[in-house]
């Protein structure tokens, strides 16, 4: 990325403006808090900020401050619109084409005429944006928006909400820094946003201590009677559908993290959590070591994602998913069983 991208954002926000936030569908912990640190961050200079968000955040992060202001596409369609058509300037916040953001909401955001700029770190983004910082060595989005602040010279302007916000990015995206990380920046970003004065304790305890009882039995019956282990092939998975979903009381965000149970057993490189909803099946994937699930995601299952961690859908049934699943990964058997842990 040239470093000019960072000054023609910079010179686009020097006087007040009208912006947009856009997150992508089915919002976790980096998009949702980029969105918000990054509210917070430019409302101080005047901006009039708006963010929106193809669907709702999951229960555990709507706690995060000025969330009620999100604008929701799936409950508010006719408002998002209208803020998308006024808006000067739409930042597409941890997502690299507008087609992340769903059907409807992409062709809002693709077809108006604001300036349109990508803050990223997934691979291989769209050529649509007038400028993008776009780094996929970045440990989030959050580490981004970060650095924008701090190229701008203004790390004096990241209060409790900015840090809040970036805090549960960064957080969120590097598993609690469990992660392979390629700097130290997210740890010295961490200690930054900690001499802000946020509760760390109060946040963790959020977002990984807020089951309802309902998702502890769903994650429970997932584990117990879903998880298949194929050790041959190193591979596992679970995948559940809508009626079970259903049985559980599903919300969005209560299957969050399931695909690292699966991704934790001892021997294991490749794990995959499927889900039926809205007519279609998503996959979920994560690996270890250099083994590449986005290729899979991408070349097989419309998504795409980082090395060890993408999303897909199928649009087939959950039966010739799982066997199509099971098809692709047969053939990365040498690639699987040559990784090393």
């Amino acid at each position: 990325m040239e470093y000019n991208e960072y000054k023609y954002i910079e010179a686009a926000l020097l006087k007040p403006k009208k912006i947009v936030l856009s997150a992508h569908a089915n919002p976790d912990g980096d998009t949702i808090g980029s969105c918000i640190g990054f509210y917070h961050y430019l409302s101080q200079f005047g901006h009039q900020v708006v963010i929106i968000s193809p669907n709702e955040a999951p229960r555990f992060l709507q706690w995060l401050p000025d969330y009620d202001k999100v604008l929701v596409f799936d409950t508010n369609p006719e408002k998002v619109k209208a803020e998308i058509n006024a808006a000067d300037i739409i930042f597409a916040v941890d997502y690299n084409a507008f087609h992340r953001t769903g059907e409807g909401l992409s062709n809002l955001l693709s077809e108006v005429k604001a300036i349109k700029f990508l803050i990223d770190h997934h691979p291989h983004p769209d050529d649509v944006f007038d400028a993008k910082i776009s780094i996929t060595s970045a440990s989030s989005t959050a580490e981004l928006v970060f650095g924008f602040i701090e190229n701008s010279n203004q790390l004096a302007r990241i209060n409790m909400d900015v840090a809040s916000g970036l805090y549960v990015g960064l957080l969120t995206d590097t598993g609690s820094f469990s992660f392979s990380l390629n700097s130290d920046k997210p740890y010295k970003m961490a200690a930054f946003l900690y001499n802000t004065g946020i509760d760390i304790q109060a946040i963790n305890q959020r977002i990984y201590s807020a089951f309802t009882e309902s998702r502890l039995r769903l994650t429970g019956y997932a584990i117990s009677d879903k998880l298949v282990v194929n050790n041959d092939l190193r591979y596992a998975y679970i995948a559940l559908t809508k009626d079970e979903l259903e049985r559980f009381k599903h919300q969005n965000g209560d299957t969050e993290g399931l695909v690292n149970y699966a991704l934790g057993i001892e021997d294991i490189v490749v794990a995959v959590l499927m889900t039926e909803k809205e007519g279609k099946i998503r996959l979920s994937f994560r690996s270890k070591g250099d083994f590449e699930v986005n290729t899979i995601a991408k070349d097989y299952f419309e998504g795409g994602g980082h090395r060890n961690a993408a999303g897909g859908n199928s649009y087939l049934s959950m039966n010739e998913t799982i066997e199509k699943l099971k098809s692709v990964l047969a053939q990365y058997k040498n690639e699987i069983h040559a990784v090393q842990l």
